[in-house]
């Protein structure tokens, strides 16, 4: 049985650490190299940085911020925010990173994905979707949620993993900053239309909402931000009361 996994997740904007409710409303969350290094000491499982203004503000990835995180953790560190090319991951990974996450621009042009994918592995491709429930149905956003498209959640992540996705990263647009439990019918319809990992993210407000999601969502993985910035929940708490529901974990 593959272990859950616990991932922090660090939203960058102008070199800090932020957060929001619903993709708005960002507020200083602290340093993010000395956050970096705090839950690699903790017991985190991976981390992800997303630079979140990256694609809106058209600029790469802050290179140096990456490289400073890297040098400090020891584990797996995903990069995620103006990756557009081949170029861009290859800059990453000698960088520091060691998965790269996509999102709007995977949309845009498909094709990036079987691109990352055949030069760098699948186990290096996270494709990151943003979604809401629009007139019943869930449906993709780009550009950090401020843009809806037509596109079928449940579709695009099918279509992520033929192409060579080796994870898929889904952020619950409506769950996001309100710590009112991950949307787990949708985790779990779509851990029953792939079979890559499942990264769940948004909601997660207390310990039972994190055993929720790999019960009741059936995720690989549970990514969160600001219950672990602000002290909400201690994760090596988290990792034991996991275990003690059953659940396989990194203690």
């Amino acid at each position: 049985m593959l272990t859950k996994r616990i991932i922090p997740c660090l939203d960058i904007q102008h070199g800090r650490t932020v957060k929001g409710i619903r993709f708005v409303d960002v507020k200083d969350a602290g340093d993010p190299v000395a956050l970096s290094l705090h839950y690699a000491e903790a017991g985190a499982d991976e981390l992800v940085f997303l630079d979140i203004a990256a694609t809106q503000e058209r600029r790469k990835t802050l290179l140096d911020l990456v490289r400073d995180v890297a040098a400090t953790i020891n584990i797996p560190f995903t990069v995620g925010g103006g990756v557009a090319a081949v170029d861009d991951v290859a800059l990453l990974l000698r960088n520091g990173a060691d998965k790269i996450a996509i999102n709007t621009a995977a949309v845009r042009r498909p094709q990036l994905i079987n691109e990352i994918a055949t030069t760098f592995g699948s186990q290096c491709v996270v494709v990151a979707i943003d979604a809401k429930i629009v007139n019943g149905l869930w449906k993709v956003h780009l550009l950090g949620g401020k843009l809806a498209t037509p596109v079928d959640m449940f579709d695009w992540a099918k279509e992520a993993q033929d192409r060579g996705a080796g994870e898929i990263l889904f952020t619950a647009i409506d769950h996001d900053g309100t710590k009112k439990g991950f949307a787990n019918a949708a985790v779990a319809q779509l851990s029953a239309t792939i079979n890559i990992p499942i990264i769940a993210s948004g909601g997660a407000g207390s310990i039972k909402d994190f055993i929720d999601v790999f019960e009741k969502g059936k995720a690989d993985a549970a990514l969160a931000a600001s219950v672990f910035h602000y002290g909400d929940i201690d994760l090596q708490e988290l990792k034991q009361e996991l275990k003690n529901n059953n659940l396989a974990i990194r203690l």
